[in-house]
């Protein structure tokens, strides 16, 4: 280990605590001068909660599916994203997402540097009745996230700390410059019309499209087949995603309301119709139901109906989970038997596909009697101008990030070798670089 490098993260940590301790941001306490509404207020605290809840999940439903030599490492990936992202929205990454809009691409990292105005700001326009801190850290919970989920994709070969360095380049020039464009009413893609009610863009696709390239370029792993380490992880970490979900879904009408509601009840349809036809479409082909196979159905409906869960009807959710969990199954199976690329635990075909085709379907079921906030209805009701808008944002968020992508690994492995060497792998990740064992 390179001594010099090992010490740079720490020196970086003590600036910032430098800047902390001469940089307070001492709130006005402009108190009574902002009214909340308190029911609002307790759903979107309990919704961070839920969101939060989420990584650990994911890090239990990835965790169970690797090799046991390399569990804890895969685990600890998603971890380190509550810490390491956190840290950066606090000091300019909400800033680039909710700062003052650059052209629609990026905000101003200085505008809320270190959460200056945050704390006694004014209330969001799209969030009106809760503070504007509980809305940043909200938000903060859909950025820990979105990296964590990458993970899957280059699982059981890739240095912890090359993984460290990717993590934050990934934030500031993919995960920031699409959710600015896409939740910041000046944003690019929200100015076009493009919908994405919870984060089937900004979260989904952009980290299955970046677990994409990941796995191109990583190459395949050096040993043959793959024996999950624990299918009841998998279980847990399937129930602690589809519960946090709710905050994920239900949080993003950021109230107590009808909204919440409806996006509760379609997030539920579509995952469980979606995890019912996983099984049912195996079975259909001769294989039997496994609980591998109910747990990615679960999660892929879930994938499927983020971005249109509080524009469509609850019917119409079920055809979305349906139609989704069928193509992402044929596509998981193509993956694994007629392809080489080594995405090994289907990153691209569930989170990556599952975010294009809810997006499209959105444009296709999305109701204005639903949401009356949209101003177009989708396809199905006769109206395309929401269709198209969703398609070419697809395609303009998919090559942006596709591109960045092998752009920020070539970059990190310049820096930091990002595989680790065939004798680390044979050894173990959580023994080659943690130095624990399951």
């Amino acid at each position: 280990m390179n001594t010099k490098k090992s010490t740079i993260p720490f020196i970086l940590l003590l600036l910032l605590v430098l800047i902390c301790l001469f940089y307070p941001c001492v709130p006005v306490n402009d108190v009574g001068k902002i009214e909340y509404n308190g029911a609002d207020v307790a759903w979107m605290l309990t919704s961070t909660a839920l969101v939060l809840i989420m990584t650990p999940g994911l890090a239990f439903f990835y965790g169970g599916m690797v090799k046991k030599k390399n569990v804890i490492s895969t685990m600890l990936q998603s971890f380190i994203c509550m810490c390491l992202v956190a840290v950066i929205w606090v000091v300019f990454g909400f800033s680039l997402v909710f700062g003052e809009s650059w052209h629609g691409l990026i905000g101003n990292p200085l505008t809320y540097f270190m959460f200056n105005g945050v704390i006694d700001g004014p209330n969001w326009p799209a969030a009106p009745t809760i503070p504007f801190a509980l809305f940043a850290m909200y938000q903060l919970k859909f950025a820990i996230i979105t990296p964590a989920l990458i993970t899957g994709a280059f699982a059981e070969r890739i240095r912890f700390t090359s993984y460290i360095l990717f993590v934050c380049l990934f934030f500031i020039f993919i995960y920031a410059p699409l959710a600015h464009a896409t939740w910041h009413p000046e944003g690019l893609l929200a100015s076009m019309g493009v919908l994405d009610f919870a984060g089937g863009t900004v979260v989904h696709m952009s980290a299955g499209v970046t677990a994409f390239v990941s796995a191109i370029f990583l190459k395949k792993g050096n040993s043959n087949g793959h024996d999950p380490a624990r299918v009841t992880y998998v279980l847990i970490g399937m129930g602690l995603l589809w519960f946090g979900w709710f905050g994920f879904n239900a949080g993003s009408a950021f109230g107590a309301n009808e909204l919440a509601a409806s996006a509760l009840a379609t997030t539920t349809t579509a995952s469980a119709a979606a995890a019912l036809a996983w099984i049912f479409f195996d079975a259909a082909r001769g294989k039997k139901p496994t609980a591998m196979g109910v747990s990615i159905g679960v999660v892929v409906g879930l994938v499927a109906i983020t971005p249109g869960a509080g524009f469509v009807t609850i019917p119409h959710s079920m055809i979305i989970g349906v139609v989704t969990s069928i193509i992402c199954n044929l596509l998981v199976e193509w993956r694994t038997t007629r392809s080489n690329v080594d995405d090994t635990l289907d990153v691209f075909p569930s989170h990556g596909v599952g975010g294009m085709i809810g997006m499209i379907l959105t444009g296709v079921f999305a109701s204005k009697a639903v949401n009356p906030a949209i101003s177009t209805n989708g396809l199905f009701f006769g109206e395309s101008s929401l269709f198209w808008a969703q398609v070419i944002g697809l395609i303009g968020s998919v090559a942006y990030t596709f591109i960045v992508a092998f752009i920020l690994l070539r970059i990190t492995n310049a820096i930091s070798k990002l595989r680790v060497s065939p004798e680390e792998e044979e050894l173990g990740l959580d023994i080659s670089q943690h130095g624990e064992k399951l």
